[in-house]
């Protein structure tokens, strides 16, 4: 939204692991921006093949006169990689004709050679977490399921880029 998207797409995660957070916060920004006439969840999964779906999907309509979104916000990593596999095959270019990003700041979004925008999660800052929380109900099983939220911090690579104009 910074970089002036309007139509922005989310790729769900399905039933994976903080697919429905990410679900509500992607709707959650899109009010706040008052884009709430453009939000669009296409129903995925955290696979590369719930990725190139996805982008079947949004190609298929483009073919039948519908615009690409602008942007698209993929539910993971992995579902984002197989989004720009489609879209790049198709001949759309990435960052120009449609910006990605992923989630997690995993592994893959490295490889690419113009590399990935994605959202990192502090794996270690979760995991200090989640042992801290487990040591203090094995000495005290009296206590109460504890949540936490850390904030994911953006990581911008080649995949992002100003709307087409």
């Amino acid at each position: 939204m910074a970089l002036g998207h309007r139509r922005i797409v989310h790729i769900d995660g399905g039933r994976g692991p903080g697919s429905a957070e990410r679900r509500r916060a992607y709707r959650a920004a899109m009010r706040r921006h008052g884009l709430q006439a453009e939000q669009r969840v296409i129903p995925g999964d955290h696979t590369e093949r719930g990725g190139i779906e996805a982008g079947r999907l949004l190609l298929a309509e483009r073919d039948a006169g519908a615009p690409l979104p602008t942007a698209v916000l993929a539910g993971n990593d992995r579902s984002a990689m197989g989004l720009l596999m489609a879209l790049t095959r198709a001949g759309v270019e990435v960052p120009r004709d449609l910006s990605v990003v992923g989630y997690a700041d995993s592994h893959v979004s490295h490889l690419m050679p113009i590399g990935l925008t994605t959202v990192r999660q502090d794996a270690r800052l979760i995991a200090e977490h989640a042992v801290r929380f487990a040591v203090q109900h094995l000495e005290n099983p009296e206590l109460e399921p504890r949540e936490t939220e850390l904030d994911p911090k953006p990581v911008v690579r080649g995949t992002t880029g100003p709307p087409p104009v």
